[in-house]
């Protein structure tokens, strides 16, 4: 009998979707709720029917045995509604594909999934980087460039998957051999109806483990050592009274030393956080020993946009943080510096920015910037000097203006980049603070003082 599955949404997921769906035999159709003439060219390449979703959704969703959102449509749309309502398998990209991979001729490969607010993808791609030095082909996907229904039909030996809220929530059956859950904090409140929808998604990261599988939580996190001591699956805390810890500058596990902090090519305090979960995962599951663990950290660099020193200008060094999305995020980033010139706003995901006055000993000025510089200007009013900017160029020389020797220039928003970065997000954000800095630099000593 002939699968008949609906794709809503055609982005990055959405396309992967459909040609796994099309590879599988299934009959599909594509709805969105913003066709253009891109997604138009799309749905024809693909050979498939793209349309709105008509006004009747309960008839509507009956005629298919699955619906897969793409992971930006809220939870709340009524389509998901309508189709949980109908009885339909909604699903999301990760759910399918962990799925499909279950019927793989000759088995399932293996899985390591990492959640959390902050600091999945340099987690995902620091346990990459451990398998890849035990000698195991691997690939970093999820909520990454690579979709998991992608990565399904690549050469490799393991997965490791970036898991977001949008894609867990979505989710039945989705599970991994092992799962690390690094942090929560409020995110995603214009996707998730609230706090507690976020959190749940989260959770699945484990409650759908069984008792063969390896649940890794960070202690230090109240929530997430609360759901890890729930866990069906072998639990291992990593933290500061963790399986997994830090004693006088060294990384440990149970067994012994892993690697010095200070072999590693960084080691800020959510690097070595990072570090000892993406070790647990690998060491814990047999697949990499702490020796090759040691090696790959020995050589890691972080990804680009987090805490990322893009160059100096008069002595300052300026770093960049884009990728710091959420106040959560940004506080971490300041924290790691004695005193910073803090650059940040940009579009609020219906988040509480307040929260970033908590960390005003650290700073010495803010430069606020885009749709929530009242917002950011708010956060520190009475307890650091704010400028507001209309431009990166303005933002980075206003901060350059306010630093004094030894402090540092942050970029690190605590929003998102879609109201001056419209296509480009978080990465063109990044890359324009990089140019400009460079720019200045160039320019040299006329910027101070200006």
């Amino acid at each position: 009998m002939t699968m008949t599955s609906l794709v809503h949404g055609l982005g990055i997921a959405g396309v992967s979707t459909v040609r796994a769906m099309q590879r599988l035999g299934h009959r599909v159709l594509v709805t969105d709720d913003a066709i253009d003439d891109a997604k138009v060219l799309e749905a024809a390449r693909l050979g498939v029917e793209i349309e709105s979703l008509p006004s009747d959704l309960d008839s509507f969703v009956r005629s298919f045995d699955i619906v897969s959102p793409a992971p930006g449509v809220p939870e709340g749309h009524p389509l998901i509604a309508a189709a949980i309502a109908a009885d339909r398998h909604v699903a999301s990209e990760i759910e399918l594909a962990w799925m499909w991979e279950q019927q793989r001729p000759g088995g399932a490969r293996p899985m390591i999934a990492v959640t959390g607010t902050d600091g999945k993808t340099t987690t995902v791609s620091m346990v990459a980087s451990m398998l890849e030095e035990a000698g195991h082909r691997t690939v970093a996907c999820g909520n990454t460039d690579t979709p998991l229904l992608d990565a399904l039909e690549l050469e490799v030996d393991a997965y490791v998957v970036e898991c977001s809220s949008f894609r867990l929530a979505l989710t039945e059956g989705f599970r991994a051999e092992a799962g690390l859950w690094l942090n929560l904090a409020p995110d995603h409140l214009n996707w998730h109806s609230s706090m507690e929808s976020y959190e749940a998604a989260k959770a699945r990261i484990f409650s759908q483990q069984g008792p063969d599988d390896i649940a890794i939580g960070n202690v230090d996190d109240p929530i997430v050592r609360r759901h890890l001591r729930e866990a069906p699956g072998r639990r291992v805390g990593v933290g500061s009274d963790g399986d997994y810890r830090v004693v006088d500058g060294v990384l440990r596990h149970p067994g012994g030393v892993v690697i010095e902090a200070r072999e590693m090519r960084r080691s800020l305090p959510h690097d070595i956080s990072n570090a000892l979960a993406a070790a647990a995962s690998v060491i814990e599951t047999g697949m990499a020993t702490p020796e090759q663990v040691a090696a790959a950290l020995a050589r890691f660099e972080a990804p680009a946009h987090r805490i990322s020193l893009v160059g100096e200008v008069d002595r300052i060094p300026c770093f960049d943080d884009s990728k710091a999305t959420t106040p959560h995020g940004a506080l971490a980033a300041i924290r790691s510096f004695p005193r910073v010139v803090l650059i940040a706003g940009g579009r609020n995901k219906d988040l509480d920015l307040s929260v970033l006055g908590e960390a005003a000993a650290h700073v010495r000025a803010v430069v606020a910037i885009g749709e929530a510089a009242d917002e950011i200007a708010a956060a520190f009013d009475g307890r650091a000097p704010v400028r507001h900017a209309g431009s990166m160029e303005t933002a980075v020389e206003s901060a350059i203006h306010e630093a004094e020797e030894g402090d540092v220039v942050l970029l690190s928003p605590a929003c998102a980049s879609f109201d001056w970065y419209p296509t480009g997000g978080y990465a063109a954000r990044g890359e324009h603070f990089a140019r400009v800095v460079a720019d200045l630099a160039q320019r040299g000593a006329a910027v101070k003082g200006a």
